[in-house]
């Protein structure tokens, strides 16, 4: 690894932190769950790509299947309930939380390489720039999906026994993973800053003044 200052190795360190709240968040079904306070209940959990029903069968009363354990959210079993299990709030949130995965996955692999690229590359400098805008952008869409899910995850028209249901850790983790990454961006743009004022600091010619004392004209008499 090349050596790195502070403001880079901070960079490098929120960054895996923050892709380690956000892999956690995406794989883990724990962004809405039950709080097991009331007894039978029909819903336990569910993430971004699995839910969790015991007995648990349509609001309209259209089909007499009931639906039991952990499944797929786009599992063949669930087809009949697409349009109650997958609202357009929850396809949002699975949008822009995958791009926000995506982006950060780049954002990782670009972080490795900074890891091992040398301060005099040429391509230092636009590598840095492009994994902190990369890393923001990544958050912004990160902060969306936590939004919408956080106004319209705990709504009453959605899950059954709504009063006890709650955000789950998966949730939190991918308000925190999201988050992380404005710092861990901004922190790559400012060394890149920082390389770029070296670098032209570097590029100049040292000045060079000729001084001369000037000769004393005063004669003692």
């Amino acid at each position: 690894m090349a050596i790195k200052k502070k403001t880079g190795l901070f960079a490098i360190g929120i960054t895996v932190a923050a892709f380690l709240f956000i892999i956690v968040a995406f794989c883990t079904p724990y962004w809405l769950q039950n709080d097991e306070k009331i007894e039978n209940p029909q819903f336990i959990r569910i993430g971004l790509w699995e839910a969790c029903f015991v007995n648990f069968e349509d609001f309209r009363h259209q089909y007499d299947y009931r639906f039991t354990g952990c499944w797929w959210v786009f599992e063949e079993e669930y087809y009949i309930i697409h349009d109650f299990l997958l609202p357009g709030f929850f396809i949002a949130t699975q949008f822009f939380f995958t791009l926000c995965t995506t982006l950060l996955l780049v954002g990782l692999c670009l972080t490795w390489m900074y890891c091992f690229c040398s301060r005099d590359h040429d391509k230092y400098i636009l590598l840095l720039l492009s994994n902190g805008s990369n890393l923001i952008l990544s958050g912004v869409f990160g902060i969306i999906a936590c939004l919408i899910f956080g106004i319209n995850g705990d709504r009453r028209d959605w899950m059954p026994n709504w009063q006890h249901n709650s955000l789950g850790f998966s949730f939190a983790f991918a308000c925190i993973g999201s988050l992380l990454l404005f710092p861990a961006g901004t922190l790559f743009i400012i060394e890149a800053r920082k390389a770029n004022y070296r670098r032209l600091a570097s590029s100049q010619p040292p000045s060079q003044y000729n001084i001369e004392m000037p000769k004393s004209t005063h004669t003692d008499i």
